[in-house]
């Protein structure tokens, strides 16, 4: 209806073999973080046993920082809703390229990162937690901790977009969704 546009996006990848690329799944590109939010989070929880070779972010998860999951697999679903506002108020041609290509977003993203075959298996670092006591040579005690969590994340928000002497800018606002609960 008259520009107002609704953009989907999917995005996956895997990754196997002995040298491995690990995604961490949380954020955009070129982001700046607000109210002494982290980068980049959970960075005890990547496992170091894995032949990782490569890194790459596996964006666009709004609402999180980066590695909120990680994993040898991701999957992304994204979906925004673009309404050019000054278009649909004014009739007339608009010669200023900042108020005609300023435009109100609505989006939310659904994704996931994990390893093996499900990203509901045990062996997901989201998953499991290796505790030990003692020496790290030779500890004396070690327990293995399974935890039920969900390995899909949501983030929602709304944005502003425009271009500003030749330059295309955005700024966002999310919340993101773990484990039923919104951040």
């Amino acid at each position: 209806s008259r520009e107002i546009v609704w953009v989907n996006r999917l995005a996956a990848s895997s990754s196997f073999g002995y040298e491995k690329l690990i995604y961490y799944l949380g954020s955009v590109d070129e982001w700046i973080p607000m109210g002494g939010q982290q980068r980049f989070v959970n960075p005890e929880d990547i496992d170091f046993t894995q032949n990782y070779r490569y890194h790459a972010l596996a964006a666009n998860m709004r609402g999180f920082s980066q590695n909120i999951r990680r994993g040898t697999n991701f999957a992304v679903i994204n979906s925004e809703l673009r309404i050019p506002v000054f278009k649909y108020l004014i009739r007339r041609p608009i010669r200023s390229k900042f108020i005609r290509d300023f435009q109100v977003v609505g989006f939310t993203d659904v994704g996931s990162a994990w390893s093996g075959l499900d990203p509901w298996g045990k062996e997901n670092s989201v998953n499991k937690e290796i505790i030990t006591e003692g020496p790290s040579t030779d500890p004396s005690i070690t327990v293995t901790v399974y935890k039920d969590v969900d390995p899909i994340v949501a983030g929602y928000g709304f944005g502003l977009r425009t271009s500003l002497l030749g330059y295309f800018l955005r700024l966002d606002w999310a919340w993101g969704v773990e484990n039923g609960f919104s951040k």
